[in-house]
């Protein structure tokens, strides 16, 4: 990503990059190059050590799917997160010579990813991705609710982990826009539904007070 080498679009800590992730679990695992390149979509978490530094992203993937295949035979992989994004239009603004924009928080991980198809790594990464996705919901659901039907599931699946190589993020979030601008953004935002979005950006805008 371009914008990944501008240090005004860093994140600022690791936490930004595992809240995003958190957020945005769905992402994108591809592996490049070869007559089996393959590209996925599929939910990954993170794994971080005991300092609490990410160490690798973790899912799992069907049996069938030919990505599997592919990982056996090469593990290096990216899995590109998407997290909140809107058009930014120059009709929000009093000056209206400026260029449209997009904001957006993206992050790309370099993977070297292994695959295992053994029973417990399987049903270990299944209830932890359900417990992840589970957690706050009023009457949340867990795996052992499924009963003999569980097997038949985990029999179809493997589970992946993916050793964090690099992780190279961008929150390209009106840090380089004036005060008057930014402001007029977030109402331009927010009047269009980008809720998620503007919360962001506040966020990354924090209480500074050097905007130009």
């Amino acid at each position: 990503m371009g914008h990944a080498r501008d240090s005004r679009y860093a994140a600022r800590t690791q936490d930004d990059v595992l809240r995003l992730l958190a957020a945005h679990p769905l992402a994108w695992l591809v592996s490049c190059g070869g007559e089996d390149a393959a590209f996925t979509p599929l939910p990954l978490r993170a794994e971080c050590d005991a300092n609490g530094t990410l160490v690798a992203l973790r899912g799992h993937l069907a049996k069938r799917n030919p990505h599997v295949g592919r990982l056996r035979r090469d593990g290096r992989a990216q899995a590109l997160v998407m997290g909140p994004q809107a058009y930014v239009s120059p009709s929000w603004l009093d000056d209206r010579t400026q260029a449209p924009s997009w904001n957006y928080a993206a992050v790309a991980f370099d993977l070297e990813v292994t695959v295992s198809s053994d029973e417990g790594d399987i049903r270990t990464e299944l209830e932890a991705l359900t417990a992840q996705m589970e957690s706050g919901r009023p009457h949340a659901w867990s795996l052992d609710e499924m009963g003999e039907r569980y097997a038949r599931l985990a029999s179809g699946v493997v589970a992946l982990r993916g050793s964090v190589l690099e992780a190279r993020a961008t929150f390209k979030l009106g840090q380089d826009e004036a005060r008057h601008d930014f402001a007029q953004l977030l109402a331009g935002l927010e009047a269009g539904g980008e809720h998620t979005l503007v919360g962001w950006m506040r966020d990354f805008a924090g209480d500074a007070k050097e905007r130009a």
